[in-house]
């Protein structure tokens, strides 16, 4: 039997963008949303042009998936190299070199003096589950505890880690039990480092007794919460805690690992060293992969068969990430990163001494945000400033992303390979959209 095609589908052939968000509609359930009301054509580097030949500066990196931008060519070539070769076996069915050589420059790569192990995975809440499975065998414990503003991923497990409610959790409950929430460090909003660990040490009275407690979980810097750093203060005091109870730490590195903050680990800026540290992200330059790293001891807790996917660790992302960190060492991203994120924070700070609403500018590396209050007032968070900010610059070629608790933080994660003068650029279009949205 013919059905007639809907009016919608016959449009869509032209391939505008309102076309396309119309057959998106009735294609998608209302909970996939979208930041933007573009669909992509091709890109390059930190350049989007839309179906409509409409170009975009990209200030949003696919969420940090991006610090070696659009389609690099180093990148691209590996991965058509693999797929000639082989796309898939499963590692744990027929292994391949590549994995090894991976996991091996990762280690090498993480904080600290102590023997790691590596295994890889395909998201960043995989990787997530997995520290926790890996933290709860080693110890022999159940109890994990987050931080209030984080933010883990959306399976079961990384929603109830997520310090935020909305929209992330809203209807999606019951969580798994033995997870529990502390404060996190907000000298801006007024928690102090030391509030901060008392709150901690207020679970250990009220909730769980820290012998039954299996891992700290942390981001270096929080990402959907606002992109606020973790003092080294309060990093060091965790610490003194985790190991006076035998308590392990995880730093969640899925948005600040492979280079965002300047250094390849966020948490090589710490003064002490994790006892696992996952990533996702940007370490296969647009490609799922995902990892956990961490002392050899631990990682090697759970029992054969016990870690693993079938996905995990594809060889097609494996080379991905082998040329990302290839690429990483001839263009310097690093440092690199680090001028990119000054760049930023000069020019946020000018905007910032021109509109009062914007009140505070930071971020480590080229991590970096600006935060909206209300006529200045820092206890007024601004979301409505944030949304029109965005939508200002969207109409510029602009792409942004809000974050926070309360949706009044702009962040920008460019690509770290972006041409200085198309930064620039970037940030003269943010200065006339945040002059337009706060007029």
């Amino acid at each position: 039997m013919n059905h007639p095609v809907p009016e919608f589908v016959q449009a869509a052939a032209k391939g505008s963008n309102a076309t396309l968000m119309a057959r998106r509609q009735n294609a998608l359930p209302r909970g996939v949303s979208q930041s933007h009301s573009v669909f992509i054509s091709h890109a390059h580097n930190s350049e989007i042009w839309d179906v409509e030949g409409r170009r975009h500066i990209d200030f949003a990196g696919g969420i940090a998936v991006l610090n070696t931008g659009h389609s690099h060519p180093e990148i691209t070539a590996a991965v058509q190299r693999q797929i000639e070769n082989f796309s898939h076996t499963c590692f744990q069915v027929v292994a391949y070199e590549s994995y090894v050589e991976l996991a091996e420059k990762l280690n090498a790569m993480a904080p600290g003096s102590a023997v790691k192990k590596t295994m890889l995975l395909s998201t960043g809440a995989e990787a997530v589950e997995n520290a926790v499975k890996i933290a709860r065998a080693h110890t022999r414990r159940p109890g994990i505890i987050a931080f209030g503003g984080s933010f883990h991923g959306r399976t079961n497990l990384t929603m109830g880690l997520t310090g935020k409610v909305a929209p992330y959790k809203l209807g999606f409950g019951p969580f798994p039990g033995e997870i529990y929430h502390a404060l996190y460090p907000n000298a801006l909003h007024g928690v102090s480092v030391e509030a901060a660990l008392d709150s901690v040490r207020a679970l250990f009275k009220y909730d769980i007794e820290p012998e039954r407690v299996a891992a700290f979980i942390l981001e270096p810097v929080q990402g959907e919460g606002g992109f606020y750093p973790a003092p080294a203060e309060f990093v060091a005091g965790l610490k003194a805690i985790a190991d006076a109870h035998g308590i392990l730490l995880i730093a969640d590195e899925v948005q600040t690992g492979a280079g965002r903050t300047g250094t390849w680990y966020a948490s090589e800026q710490w003064p002490v060293v994790p006892d696992l540290i996952t990533t996702a992200k940007s370490l296969a330059g647009g490609y799922p992969l995902a990892a956990v790293t961490g002392r050899a001891d631990i990682m090697d807790a759970p029992a054969p068969g016990g870690l693993g996917g079938t996905y995990a660790g594809s060889p097609v992302a494996v080379a991905a990430a082998l040329a990302v960190l290839k690429v990483f060492e001839q263009e310097q991203l690093l440092e690199r990163a680090r001028k990119v994120g000054e760049r930023l924070r000069v020019g946020l700070r000018d905007m910032a001494a021109r509109h009062p609403a914007i009140v505070d500018v930071r971020g480590p590396g080229a991590m970096v945000a600006f935060e909206l209050g209300q006529g200045g007032d820092v206890k007024r968070p601004d979301a409505d400033a944030a949304k029109r900010i965005v939508a200002e610059a969207a109409a510029r070629g602009l792409i942004l992303l809000s974050c926070g608790t309360y949706g009044n933080v702009i962040r920008i994660l460019v690509p770290l390979t972006v041409p200085m003068a198309v930064l620039d650029e970037g940030l003269a279009l943010l200065a006339d959209s945040v002059a337009a949205a706060l007029a």
